[in-house]
Order: C-alpha cells, then sequence, then structure tokens
C-alpha cells in the first residue's frame, strides 16, 4: 500500500519478505487471464507511456516494457526502490514516492496502474485526484483489486478482514465513475514449500493453517476486480 512519500502505510508482506514476495509475483496469474483483461479493459499500453504506482520490486515493469514507450515505477519504501532499480531495461525508471504525490509533472503519462496498492476505497480520493494531474487528456487510470467475493481466497481475506466493506468499495468506485470487471487467475507453484510460504506471509497464523488445509493441490484460484477510468480528452458540454 502507498501513499504520500514519507508516511507510507506499511505492506508486510512485500516489506518483510521481499523473497517470499517474489516468489508470489511469479506465481501469479500463470494463466495470463488478469493480464489478457487488463489489457481489454484499458485498450493497451503499445507506445504509451505507462506509470506503475506502488511498483514494489519491480517485477510488473518489464511486462509493461514489452510494449511501452517508457514506464515509470513509483515506490514509497526505500529498500524496495533500490530492488526495483535493479531492472534492466532503458525504457524503465524507478522513483520514490507516493500516490498521493506523485514525483512526475503534470499531464505527463498515458496509463497509470495500480496493482493492490494504495486504492481501497474511500479515504483515497487524494490518489484519485494526483492521478488525474499526472494524466494526459484521454490517458486512463487503472486499478487492480482483490475480489473479497472469489472463492477461496476472497474467503480467506474475509475471515482476516471481516471490517472490510467490499460493495462499499465498490460503490465507492462506480461513484468515482469507473468501470469494473471481474475476473478470475490462476496462481500456480512450483513446490508446495513455496505454496506455504505464501500463504503464511499473505494471512494470519489461523487463516494461513486454514489456507494451506483448503489447498490440495499447487494452484490457487484468485478473483480480482479491474477497475478503470478514462480522463476526458475534451471540453465537456452541460
Amino acid at each position: 500500500m502507498t501513499r504520500t512519500q514519507g508516511s507510507a502505510i506499511p505492506s508486510p508482506n512485500i516489506w518483510n519478505w521481499p523473497d517470499v514476495y517474489a516468489a508470489e509475483n511469479a506465481a501469479q496469474d500463470a494463466d495470463g487471464a488478469l493480464w489478457d483483461a487488463l489489457v481489454e479493459a484499458t485498450g493497451g499500453w503499445s507506445g504509451a507511456d505507462v506509470v506503475d504506482i506502488g511498483c514494489g520490486d519491480g517485477y510488473h515493469l518489464p511486462r509493461f516494457a514489452i510494449d511501452a514507450a517508457t514506464v515509470v515505477g513509483v515506490e514509497p519504501h526505500p529498500p524496495l526502490v533500490e530492488r526495483a532499480r535493479t531492472v534492466s531495461d532503458e525504457r524503465v525508471r524507478v522513483l520514490e514516492g507516493g500516490a498521493e504525490k506523485l514525483p512526475l509533472p503534470d499531464a505527463s503519462a498515458d496509463l497509470l496502474h495500480a496493482r493492490t496498492a494504495y486504492f481501497f476505497g474511500p479515504g483515497c480520493e487524494p490518489g484519485l485526484a494526483e492521478a488525474d494531474r499526472v494524466l494526459r487528456p484521454g490517458g486512463m487510470l487503472a486499478i487492480v483489486d482483490l475480489d473479497f467475493h472469489s472463492r477461496p481466497y476472497g474467503t480467506w481475506l474475509r475471515a482476516d478482514l471481516p471490517r472490510y466493506d467490499a460493495p462499499a468499495v465498490e460503490r465507492f468506485f462506480d461513484r468515482h465513475g469507473f468501470a469494473q470487471r471481474r475476473v478470475v487467475s490462476t496462481w500456480r507453484f512450483d513446490d508446495r514449500a513455496t505454496l506455504e510460504d505464501v500463504l503464511r506471509i499473505e494471512f494470519s497464523k489461523a487463516t494461513a493453517q486454514r489456507a494451506i488445509a483448503d489447498v490440495a493441490a499447487l494452484t490457487i484460484k484468485v478473483g480480482y476486480r479491474i477497475h478503470t477510468r478514462r480522463k476526458p480528452d475534451g471540453i465537456l458540454l452541460p
């Protein structure tokens, strides 16, 4: 999760266990369903200037760079900034900063992407305003979050976060003019030990034990919501 530089909300999973989280990233979306849905929802980013908000260790930056003209990763946690800067691609750069104060000029990006970072509903209005500042007219903000109603992963999330009001979050995005689509993707692990390590950094001890018992194989179905909003590219007339 990200906020302004110097006041970031800690993300215990990646902050405390970056190597395990890297293995989690490698396992995620093994079937490509989430990336395919993101391309469909945004229209793609060929030749675009892309910003990944809360980029963590930069795992997704090379994927965007395949088609984008430039890619900027923004991350508030200095150790992760350093890890992300090891990405070897001349089109990629990584800056330290948060979603409420992006270290970028006005109207400098075509696509802002945030995946399970910062944008979790009411209270995130400053980040939305900052995204509008940085986007060019016609640019798009794409927010990917976890679907608490999708089983089994959503069931484990609800067990650990009983106060999280998923319908309220959806109403928040609807009020702010976002389209939404749901997608179910597959996480696939190479071995059981890695799968169990990932579940232990994502959930409380009790919920992780439940999740480990629930998963018999090396794959987990995980649901996501993709929220997209395009910045108007002209004068809006009444």
